[in-house]
């Protein structure tokens, strides 16, 4: 195996979320950009695009440790050895029979693979959990008027995590999605339903993407707090 640049953790495959997807592989790992050295690209194996070579320290340790985690979960999967590229859309490249993504926030990457026999559309988003100061600033850029009605329902103290989930989620449908309907649409185009802190999350689209995905349309989606993150996950099964 490939030695792991020592700016990253080992990759740990512990499932985070509450429910396991057969058939899947995820894995994760902790990241410092300090750590960073100048030859970690070539060292990993991971020949960096010219966009990410022009970037921040930030930027390339993100990109080399969601990189990492892919390659290894396409390893495991399917005895691939295989680095996404960056698509012209700037979403990863899968192998044509792979559903996947990728995701990082501060510090922290994941990746999720599977095959399309099996999923569909795999969407996975990472978000450092908003302050309720910054929800409130942000709450009309991502949550539409139903949605907002529907926060004056739940106490004020879980309006960060509720604004955070309803970006990351979306998030997560977009990219589960975007690779069946390729079709961009955005926060307004969706809604949350309902959700419960046990982890569960209930969508609904809100325009017409393709005859199968159209107005109306209900999605299942998962989503874990791990400190001050939260993962979700939409999955679209065969």
């Amino acid at each position: 195996m490939t030695p792991l640049p020592s700016c990253c953790t080992p990759l740990d495959a512990h499932w985070p979320l509450p429910v396991a997807l057969p058939g899947t592989v995820f894995l994760s790992t902790r990241f410092d950009p300090a750590l960073l050295d100048a030859g970690d690209f070539q060292r990993s194996a991971v020949p960096p695009p010219a966009s990410i070579q022009r970037s921040v320290a930030k930027r390339q340790a993100e990109f080399l440790a969601g990189r990492l985690c892919a390659r290894e979960a396409l390893q495991r999967l399917d005895n691939l050895n295989c680095i996404p590229a960056i698509g012209e859309d700037r979403a990863p490249v899968w192998p044509g029979h792979i559903s996947g993504s990728i995701t990082h926030s501060t510090g922290h990457a994941a990746a999720i693979v599977g095959h399309k026999a099996q999923w569909r559309g795999l969407g996975m988003d990472l978000e450092n959990v908003l302050t309720l100061e910054r929800a409130e600033r942000l709450v009309g850029e991502i949550l539409t008027a139903d949605e907002l009605q529907r926060m004056v329902a739940i106490p004020r103290e879980l309006h960060g995590l509720l604004v955070t989930l309803t970006f990351s989620v979306k998030e997560s449908l977009f990219k589960a999605l975007y690779p069946i309907v390729q079709k961009r649409f955005y926060f307004e185009h969706a809604e949350v339903l309902g959700w419960s802190q046990a982890g569960d999350v209930r969508l609904r689209l809100l325009t017409d993407l393709s005859e199968e995905w159209n107005h109306g349309k209900e999605l299942e989606g998962q989503f874990v707090v791990q400190g001050e993150q939260l993962l979700s996950l939409v999955a679209i099964a065969r």
